[in-house]
């Protein structure tokens, strides 16, 4: 991995960068990430503590929180780009949309989580990554 990723919203507004190699990365069926994203599944990674750090736009960002100890989904006001979540419990657990990254993240998806709420209309693929019914831990 280069020495930090970079990233954006698609309008550009919101810019951004990691300087430490994610931890990891998953795939995420929860029906939230479905919503959100509009696809089966939501790629992201794992971002290490105190590692992000927006450039750019940080007036633009918003965060929906949707309850029941769910993680706060922050976004792009002007182009609605999802871009990384976080817990609502410790703002330091963050974990980035690997979409939104502008180089390839260094890391692959190991894992899928929620895979109880998969979509019907998206068959799982079989890629041998260990499969959670629910949140992973």
């Amino acid at each position: 991995m280069a020495a930090q990723l970079t990233g954006a919203c698609l309008c550009g507004g919101v810019r951004f960068e990691v300087t430490e190699p994610l931890v990891s990365a998953s795939y995420c069926h929860c029906t939230r990430c479905q919503r959100r994203t509009g696809t089966a599944a939501s790629a992201q990674g794992r971002v290490a503590p105190g590692s992000l750090r927006v450039t750019s736009g940080e007036e633009l960002i918003r965060a929906y929180d949707p309850g029941e100890g769910g993680f706060l989904k922050l976004f792009c006001s002007q182009c609605g780009s999802a871009l990384w979540s976080r817990s609502p419990e410790d703002p330091e657990v963050m974990s980035v949309r690997l979409g939104v990254l502008d180089s390839d993240p260094g890391i692959r998806p190991s894992y899928r989580q929620f895979v109880a709420y998969a979509a019907p209309w998206e068959p799982l693929p079989d890629d041998g990554l260990t499969r959670y019914p629910e949140r992973s831990s």
